[in-house]
């Protein structure tokens, strides 16, 4: 016994599928639109006609001039103007639901007598068509169609297809015409695909350039943070060397040992950047850059220059994104260089902390005289620090103490071991 309820169920699914649009994902413009229902109501209208002759018995002979004819077997008038207006009408709807309106009119046109062809044939023939043009449901549409020509082929062949000469201008102008519509859609269409080309075209120029301007961005602060430093400490040693190189020769010697360390390391950081820009698949590997593993070199490096740095960690050490160690040895360097540039005779501490939900790195200083290298300074550097920590979420805050000298604390969440 078949299971009412699924029966049911396919009936809607059969129902839903034949109301859901089934043209272009794109709506059709109101002047389509128009076009279409104008179409269908001037069609509507000649069929209703020939609908209404051929049931009283009236008609154009073979030469286009209107006398008696038989009349159309059986069929009521009521039953003719129904088809006609059923197979015409529902084109004014072919755009937005082309497959569902070639499934009417093809039940229209099984309906209509033989011996009336033209009563839908012309209905018919623009409803392929639209279903064959604008239908997604391909699969469908090519199904479709066969049993379409079929229908029409069986219809026209039971009566001869004779035409007015009066619709002769009609039958050539409005191909003629639609043909020029399709060329002007077409036309359109490619307008807009070029313009959408164009604007494509031009995003990515802009996303390139903003990439550049960042990647330009990075590569300055990296040479910043490697160069201003070692410098910095390299200035200090040598302006120290110089000093006392006539009455103590063996702190001089230190002092210069010190600038050869300094410019040592900068160099080995400066072929570290370079190598990023002139980096090659096929090439040797680089150097990673320095993390928190490498401040008790940094400190030790700002100790020879001559000032008292103590570094402290609180907490259980444990590792870190790369970007997050890279980011928090660049504020240590960037904050003990500008205490070596601006608070010459200062002490200075170093404070990481590995927080659960964060990594805290504050470096403090007791403050003291700017040294000769303070000019030189343009304030990039805490800009850049601020950028580097936006990029993981990190924030940047600098100030003088309350006591007396300054602090950086830098503050970048990460998650918990």
């Amino acid at each position: 016994m078949m299971n009412v309820g699924t029966a049911g169920q396919r009936l809607r699914e059969a129902a839903r599928l034949v109301t859901r649009p089934s043209g272009s994902p794109r709506r059709p413009g109101r002047l389509s639109q128009v076009g279409d229902a104008v179409l269908a109501l001037i069609l509507t209208a000649a069929a209703v006609e020939y609908a209404i002759d051929k049931a009283n018995g009236r008609g154009p002979d073979a030469h286009g001039v209107m006398a008696a004819v038989p009349p159309a077997g059986t069929h009521s008038a009521i039953t003719l103007v129904t088809v006609a207006v059923v197979a015409s009408a529902a084109l004014a709807w072919r755009r937005r639901f082309p497959l569902a309106v070639l499934w009417i009119v093809m039940g229209a046109t099984a309906f209509a007598p033989q011996d009336l062809p033209k009563l839908t044939f012309y209905a018919c023939v623009i409803a392929v068509y639209s279903a064959a043009a604008y239908s997604r449901y391909r699969v469908l549409t090519l199904a479709t169609l066969p049993v379409a020509f079929v229908l029409v082929g069986t219809s026209a062949s039971a009566a001869s297809l004779t035409v007015s000469n009066d619709y002769v201008p009609l039958l050539i102008l409005v191909p003629l015409a639609m043909t020029a519509n399709g060329l002007r859609t077409w036309k359109l269409r490619a307008d807009e695909g070029r313009a959408r080309l164009a604007a494509l075209e031009r995003e990515q120029a802009e996303a390139l350039r903003r990439a550049v301007e960042h990647e330009r961005a990075r590569i300055a602060r990296e040479l910043h943070d490697v160069v201003t430093h070692n410098v910095s400490v390299m200035v200090i040693q040598a302006g120290a060397a110089r000093k006392i190189m006539a009455t103590d020769t063996g702190q001089a010697g230190e002092a210069l040992l010190a600038v050869e360390s300094g410019g040592r390391a900068a160099l080995t950081e400066l072929r570290h950047v370079m190598g990023l820009l002139t980096m090659d698949a096929d090439g040797p590997g680089l150097a990673p850059q320095p993390g928190l593993d490498h401040l008790e070199t940094l400190v030790g490096r700002v100790r020879d220059s001559g000032l008292p740095v103590e570094l402290t960690v609180i907490g259980q050490a444990r590792p870190v994104p790369p970007g997050v160690e890279l980011a928090a040895y660049r504020v240590v360097q960037e904050a003990l260089t500008n205490t070596v540039k601006h608070a010459s005779g200062a002490t200075a501490e170093v404070t990481v902390e590995y927080a659960p939900d964060h990594l805290r790195v504050e470096i403090t200083d007791t403050g003291g005289t700017p040294g000769t290298a303070a000019a030189t300074g343009n304030g990039r550097g805490l800009l850049g620090l601020r950028e580097r920590l936006g990029v993981y979420g990190g924030t940047l805050h600098t100030g003088r103490r309350f006591g007396g000298g300054y602090r950086v604390r830098a503050l970048i969440p990460v998650e918990a071991a």
